[in-house]
Order: C-alpha cells, then sequence, then structure tokens
C-alpha cells in the first residue's frame, strides 16, 4: 500500500513538474515570431514597449480607426493598404487637409527591422515615425484624440488592461508600433525554394536570385534575407529636376555624400508597393530594374556601387521572375480588419 502511495506521489510531482515546464516554455515564447524567412532575424523591440498579443490586437484596432484623425475621414490604412502591399499605390499621397506629400508612401512590410525610418531616415525607432505621420499626416492633436478614445469603455478598458492607465498619445503610439512590428513578406515562394547552388540553377527563381546576387550585385545593398541593408544610397532619382531632393544629406549635412541618398527598400513584396523610389516616379517594377541595372542616374553624388550591368533578356526575365517570388503568399486573400469598438 505504501509503495502505491509513493507512486501516486512520484507521478503526482512528475505531473507538476511537467506543467511548469510547459507554463515556462509558453511563458517565454514570443508574442509574436517572423515569418518563415525572416526567423533568423528577431525583432527589434523597446524594453518599454514589450509585444504581447492583447496589445497588438488593441494597436491593430487603432491602425484602421479612422477617430484617429483630425477629419474622423482618414486612419493608418488611408495609406498603407494591406492589399496594396502596405503602401497606397499613389506616387504621391494627400495630407489631411488635401495638401500633398512631396515623396511617395513606402511599405510597412519589414519596418520593425529599420533603425532609421522616412526615405530620410530622420524618424529614430518605430515609435517616433507613428507620432510623425499620425500628427503630419492624420493632423491629429494626441491627447484629445486620447480623450475621445477614453469614452469609448472597450478602448478604455483595453488601454488600462495592457498599458496601465487610459489612452494617452504615447500609448496610443505604443499600441499602433507593437502591431506595426507584425507586418511582415514573409513565407514567399522564394523562401519556399531550395536555396543551394545546385538547386537554384534548375529554377527560373533561383537563377533570379543568382543574377540578383553574382551578376547585378544587388545585394551589395539589398542584403537578404531582409533584402536591404537599412542605409542610405543616391541612386540619382530625382536628378533630372532643377532642385533635387536632398534626402538624407539635409538629415547629416555634414556628409556631402549623403545629398540625394535616401533609404534602401526593402525587395519584400516589391511587386505590390508600385510606383517605385522615392518621389513615385517610376510606375512598373520592370521600368525600377532597369533603372537600376543601367546604374541609376549619373549626378556627384553617385553612389559608388552603382554601375551599369549589361545582362541578357533572359537573364532580365529571371531577375523579375525572383523579385516577383519575395511576394508573401497570403497577398491575394483579404486582409481580415478588426471589429472597431463602437461609441462616440
Amino acid at each position: 500500500m505504501r509503495r502505491l502511495s509513493a507512486l501516486f506521489v512520484g507521478l503526482f510531482v512528475l505531473l507538476i513538474v511537467a506543467m511548469a515546464t510547459v507554463t515556462a516554455r509558453q511563458a517565454q515564447k514570443p508574442a509574436f515570431a517572423p515569418p518563415r524567412g525572416l526567423a533568423a532575424m528577431p525583432i527589434p523591440v523597446p524594453p518599454n514597449n514589450p509585444m504581447t498579443p492583447a496589445r497588438i490586437a488593441l494597436g491593430k484596432q487603432l491602425f484602421f480607426d479612422q477617430r484617429l484623425s483630425r477629419t474622423k475621414k482618414m486612419s493608418c490604412e488611408t495609406c498603407h493598404v494591406p492589399e496594396k502591399g502596405w503602401t497606397d499605390g499613389l506616387a504621391l499621397s494627400p495630407r489631411f487637409d488635401g495638401s500633398m506629400n512631396t515623396r511617395h508612401t513606402p511599405t510597412l512590410y519589414g519596418v520593425a527591422y529599420f533603425p532609421d525610418l522616412y526615405w530620410d531616415g530622420r524618424s529614430k525607432g518605430l515609435e517616433a515615425q507613428i507620432l510623425a505621420a499620425w500628427k503630419g499626416q492624420m493632423g491629429a492633436d494626441p491627447e484629445a484624440i486620447a480623450n475621445d478614445l477614453n469614452v469609448i469603455p472597450t478602448y478604455k478598458a483595453a488601454f488600462e488592461k495592457e498599458l496601465g492607465g487610459p489612452a494617452t498619445g504615447p500609448r496610443i503610439v505604443d499600441a499602433l508600433a507593437t502591431f506595426v512590428r507584425t507586418i511582415h513578406a514573409g513565407d514567399t515562394e522564394w523562401d519556399r525554394t531550395k536555396q543551394d547552388p545546385a538547386s537554384l540553377k534548375q529554377t527560373a527563381v533561383g537563377r533570379g536570385f543568382m543574377v540578383f546576387s553574382d551578376v547585378a550585385h544587388c545585394t551589395n545593398c539589398h542584403l537578404p534575407p531582409l533584402f536591404s541593408d537599412t542605409l542610405f544610397h543616391n541612386v540619382g532619382v530625382g536628378y533630372e529636376k532643377e532642385t533635387p531632393d536632398p534626402g538624407r544629406g539635409k538629415v547629416v549635412s555634414s556628409d556631402p555624400k549623403m545629398m540625394g541618398a535616401f533609404k534602401t527598400p526593402s525587395m519584400r513584396g516589391v511587386a505590390l508597393t508600385g510606383p517605385y523610389f522615392h518621389d513615385g516616379q517610376v510606375k512598373t517594377l520592370d521600368e525600377a530594374a532597369d533603372f537600376m541595372l543601367k546604374g541609376g542616374r549619373k549626378n556627384p553624388n553617385l553612389d559608388e556601387k552603382l554601375q551599369v550591368y549589361a545582362i541578357t533578356p533572359q537573364q532580365r526575365s529571371d531577375l523579375l521572375t525572383f523579385l516577383r517570388s519575395l511576394t508573401p503568399s497570403d497577398a491575394k486573400k483579404r486582409y481580415p480588419r478588426p471589429k472597431l469598438p463602437s461609441g462616440s
């Protein structure tokens, strides 16, 4: 009888230990993990704005809610439409007051990995960029909008539970940033392709990558797996104008090489995010690829990495096939919009 009791006690202890181990593993599991292709790159997260499932869900609601704008007719989605590669498909887009931006709306794919945001990198970190866009593009008075959200019981309760108090401007920004960190162009055809040298030669996608990396040397700036070095380069876009946009050169005026330089965009999802370049002047991916293959546009500050690369028609076709293979697998599906809290 004692042996039987001891056996039951032992089994009970093992069960407790197993449950504790599972609980510990669940506690260590991140709220959001990068998808295939980006799994080796942990998402940089500020220690004062941790990612949690509930905070992501709250940020997602706010992203699609027009009540965050001054006019109540704009949301973050207005310029960042999921089905358009999280951009708006326009060369230049209007602000809340009808005035026009001077630069193209960039995609949100992979922005969590960029330390410097906007085309010229003037915002350090995602929270700073979101606050600037919220106020500038949407005309927001953050605290006034926070007061409006606190009248909505569901929003107020969510903020108090997840961010430690009622809605405020900074807490709204934190929630939005948490959601935006989950936007990635992963699990693409390229990510599912065998990437050993022998296999690459067997498919148009693989041969296109070899053109991308070994022939045209695009990986000098578009480093996998993000396919961006997150740095700034002058490729000559806009230098046909009398007064070209100074880009990064206005932010770091001490470095003359940065005049006319702009952030290297990620190639992930690139087939969805046209028109292209910081001013949206190039309509198609084919034209954008040709512009770069020709070495950009000559100017005194042209990045030295830009060269002319003569490739065959077949290589060009394979290159474009590869670039289109960086489209996420769920891109053809309508993105599920969240249900927004009702209230004034």
